[in-house]
Parts: C-alpha cells; sequence; structure tokens
C-alpha cells in the first residue's frame, strides 16, 4: 500500500490511522511522533514554545496544549497508553536565545519530556539540541522516523551572529501609534515582561523612521490607521528598506478584513485586532497576547523583498 504523505507546519499536528510518511522541519522547535505499536497508527505534533496563552490561533504551537492534543487524539483511537511509545526531536540551538540562562530549545525539550512521562507514556527515541536544524520523516506504519540534519546556510550563520548579541539582554521593542493612550497602554502591558523593553515609541511612521536607526529594535509594534503616512504603506517600505518583524497592532485589522490580509502577505509576523487585547479591561491580556507574540516575532528572520516582489499587494 502506498504511504499518503503530510508535511506538518509550526503549530499543527497530523495523525493517520493508515499508512503515511508524516514530515516536518525543526529548529529550536520540537516534534513529538507518537506510535501505537497494536495499530500501527501515529500522529505528530510541532511545537514552539513550551507554554502561552492559548488563543484559537496559536494554542498549537504551544508544547503544553500540542502534547496534551496528540495525547488525546490518539487515545481516541485505541484508550490503551501501553501501547503507546513516544519519539521526540528537535530543540536545537540553531539561533541564539534572546535572554540568559536556558535556551527556548531545552525548554521545549523539558516539557516533552515532563508532560510525556506524567502521562505515562515512554520515549524511545529523543535526537535533541545541539546547533542544526532537522528535517524529520515518520512512517506511521513502521514507527520508524528518517532523520537528516541540516546544514546551516550562510544566512543562518549571519543570524546566528546577529541573534548572539541579544543573549542576557532584554527583547528590544518599538510602539508605533498615533494614540498617546494606546502607546503608553502597550508600553505598560509589554514591560510586565522582564524580557522585555521599550527602546522607542513613535506617533507616525516619519517619526518612527527617524528613530530607528538610533534604537536599532528586534521587534515593532504597528498601527495602521496613523496621520501621515499609514502602516501598510509604512509595513511595504520597511519591508524593502530595513526589513524586521513587525506585529501589527490595529483596531480595522478583524480576522477576514483586507487591512489583515494585505499585512500578512506584505510580511508582518503577526496581526492583532486591539478589540482582542481588552485594553480597557486592565491589562492582563494585553500582556498575556502581546509578549508572547514578541518573543517568537524575535525568533523569527524577516527576508529582505524587493519592489517587484511587494508592490502589487
Amino acid at each position: 500500500m502506498e504511504e499518503k504523505r503530510l508535511f506538518v507546519l509550526p503549530g499543527e499536528m497530523a495523525i493517520s490511522r493508515q499508512p503515511a510518511i508524516i514530515a516536518t522541519l525543526l529548529g529550536s522547535c520540537v516534534a513529538i511522533c507518537l506510535y501505537n505499536t497494536k495499530l500501527k497508527a501515529g500522529g505528530m505534533n510541532h511545537y514552539m514554545l513550551p507554554t502561552g496563552l492559548k488563543t484559537e490561533e496559536m494554542k498549537g504551537k504551544y508544547g503544553d496544549f500540542a502534547i496534551d492534543k496528540l495525547v488525546e487524539m490518539m487515545l481516541k483511537l485505541d484508550t490503551d497508553k501501553n501501547n503507546l511509545i513516544a519519539r521526540v526531536y528537535g530543540g536545537g540551538a540553531v539561533v541564539g536565545h534572546l535572554s540568559a540562562g536556558v535556551g527556548i530549545g531545552e525548554k521545549n525539550i523539558e516539557i516533552a519530556r515532563s508532560m510525556l512521562d506524567a502521562h505515562g507514556i515512554k520515549i524511545a527515541t529523543m535526537d535533541t539540541g545541539g546547533m542544526n536544524g532537522r528535517k524529520i520523516f515518520f512512517n506511521t506504519f513502521t514507527g520508524n522516523v528518517e532523520l537528516r540534519l541540516i546544514e546551516k546556510s550562510e544566512m543562518t550563520k549571519q543570524l546566528e551572529e546577529k541573534k548572539k548579541d541579544m543573549i542576557g539582554r532584554k527583547i528590544r521593542v518599538m510602539v508605533v501609534d498615533d494614540s498617546p493612550t494606546i502607546r503608553q497602554i502597550i508600553t505598560k502591558a509589554i514591560s510586565a515582561d522582564p524580557e522585555i523593553h521599550v527602546v522607542g515609541e513613535a506617533g507616525d511612521p516619519y517619526e518612527a523612521r527617524s528613530m530607528m536607526l538610533e534604537i536599532n529594535p528586534d521587534v515593532l509594534t504597528l498601527d495602521i490607521i496613523m496621520p501621515k503616512m499609514d502602516g501598510v504603506t509604512f509595513l511595504k517600505k520597511l519591508m524593502i528598506h530595513m526589513p524586521l518583524p513587525v506585529i501589527v497592532v490595529s483596531s480595522v485589522a478583524q480576522k477576514g478584513s483586507n487591512q489583515r490580509l494585505r499585512a500578512q502577505e506584505i510580511g508582518a509576523f503577526d496581526v492583532i485586532d486591539k478589540e482582542d487585547l481588552k485594553m480597557y479591561q486592565g491589562l492582563s491580556t494585553a500582556t498575556q497576547i502581546l509578549t508572547s507574540k514578541i518573543k517568537m516575532a524575535a525568533l523569527t528572520h524577516v527576508k529582505k523583498r524587493t519592489e517587484a516582489e511587494i508592490g502589487h499587494i
């Protein structure tokens, strides 16, 4: 029987009762392959961070949710946990971590160990840590996993060098919004996290542009409706001339809106509807949502785009 082929992206998981090859690419992320030795069936998840706020869009990217969900789905095929074995991959130090102490890859590995132990599921194989990325191919019929180490590209090596200066320091964030009140709320919300530091605020893209070369932020939060230049136009210019992770925070970026779609197509790391932050009901929701997204954004590399690539958007 020919196996079907599935590819799992960060935050996703796949399970197959029929013979299948499930593949994924891993850096500091971790993937757990669960195999049922009796049914000869299996499933895989792929998570980016150990824990975080469980919004509908983000929950699969966190290990505590992704592991519980994968176990739950496998137990729907067979309720006997004794038939399950786990294989754990990833957690490499592919880029320098953003804070002192244990790196994100190590935290992802540890939550895999602790939660599988709590579920009473034996880990048959672990290939984790190190400095390389991994590509894995999980055969859900045999339970075997083919592993290929990914040699670092020149771009990856340059990114690692750039990230090294972030070890032991806070993530530098710049807040761009025309409302002083919103800037103050966002700044206060994200400053509650000891790993994040707001290094600058701007009321419009022109002010932001003049400050950015001096303060060199790691991540930008960006409104859309602003004077002098709208946020989408400014985002285009950033992606062409000074690419960096941008999180759009706007009241006109509701799910399904054209503004949200345009920002995503141009290259925004994420887009947040201000209503979802519940900013006028206290800071807790805004802190949880924004800090988790900022930490993920700071771990990403943003590729420079050309005017031809971005001009039609």
